[in-house]
């Protein structure tokens, strides 16, 4: 007698699309609702009048990112602040581990500004790259050099948008 098995489904990331400057508290209700969530924030100085202060902001603005199964999704259609959840061809678009990875990344060391000391001539626009030493250890993405200077470009895929951080090119290897 053949017994078919039901698969579990796979957790993966999706992208939560917010009201605008609601998605601390949106990952907040989607952590207490029992999802995994992942917000990546980057340091900023904000400047009044009279004073300077240091700011965690989102890194992508209106974005949440939630580890769930497709079947769990509608459930954070109830959740306050929640506008959409991003979509490719009419599916739930997956986020890749990768692009995540990358985010964290970018998130953790946020507050890190390099300087350009030298250009070495094995990294040509358009190579894929990633960073060997350095806060950014581990970012992957694709090398492109633009008015005097060097940047790697983190493209997203999934979200259609990329993150461009300047880098001395001594911390690169090619992939």
């Amino acid at each position: 007698m053949n017994t078919l098995k039901k698969r579990k489904e796979e957790v993966k990331w999706f992208a939560v699309y917010t009201r605008p400057k609601t998605e601390k508290k949106v990952e907040e209700r989607l952590s207490a609702a029992g999802f995994d969530t992942f917000l990546p924030l980057q340091t900023v100085e904000k400047k009044w009048s009279d004073r300077k202060k240091r700011m965690k902001v989102p890194l992508i603005n209106s974005y949440v990112f939630v580890k769930s199964t497709c079947k769990n999704l509608g459930q954070i259609y109830s959740i306050p602040g929640v506008i959409n959840i991003l979509k490719y061809l009419g599916n739930y678009a997956v986020v890749k581990d990768s692009e995540i990875e990358n985010l964290r990344i970018l998130s953790t060391n946020s507050h890190f500004k390099t300087t350009i000391r030298s250009i070495p001539v094995h990294v040509v626009k358009g190579a894929k790259v990633t960073v060997a030493e350095g806060p950014f250890k581990g970012l992957y993405g694709v090398y492109q050099d633009k008015a005097g200077k060097n940047k790697v470009i983190i493209v997203m895929e999934t979200l259609g948008s990329c993150v461009e951080v300047t880098l001395p090119l001594k911390c690169l290897q090619t992939v």
